[in-house]
């Protein structure tokens, strides 16, 4: 098994210490897990404050950048964690997310909590993704 971590160019340096994701390869497949995701922009700076779509559509993209930089897509996507800070803007969210996700989605999870570690990020979004080795 061989482990390796990756902060792709493509999206803001991390916060703190972890990393953007780490590929895990094991036999014949590939497994991609993709930390939680805030609607950083390539700078650093956080994209639509407090406003859900906007910051959905940053979330995604992101995800979308670190999915490539490791050789997957969403249609790789096995599995997807969404945290909100309120449920009343899921339908945006969800809209956004439609047009990421393949028409066969992955395994999921959507829960609202109070706050994320950045006071105005409404949304932050993990994913795992399987591709062959």
């Amino acid at each position: 098994m061989r482990t390796t971590r990756l902060n792709p160019p493509t999206v803001a340096t991390p916060l703190g210490s972890y990393s953007h994701a780490v590929r895990v390869e094991t036999g014949g497949a590939v497994w991609i897990h993709v930390s939680g995701q805030l609607a950083f922009d390539a700078d650093g700076r956080l994209v639509g404050a407090s406003d859900t779509r906007a910051q959905s559509e940053q979330v995604f993209e992101n995800l979308r950048l670190i999915l490539e930089a490791n050789g997957a897509s969403f249609a790789d996507v096995v599995k997807i964690g969404t945290f909100v800070t309120t449920l009343d803007d899921l339908e945006a969210m969800r809209e956004v997310r439609l047009r990421y996700l393949p028409s066969d989605p992955p395994a999921s999870t959507t829960v609202q909590v109070t706050r994320l570690v950045v006071p105005e990020a409404v949304i932050e979004v993990d994913v795992v993704a399987v591709v062959p080795a």
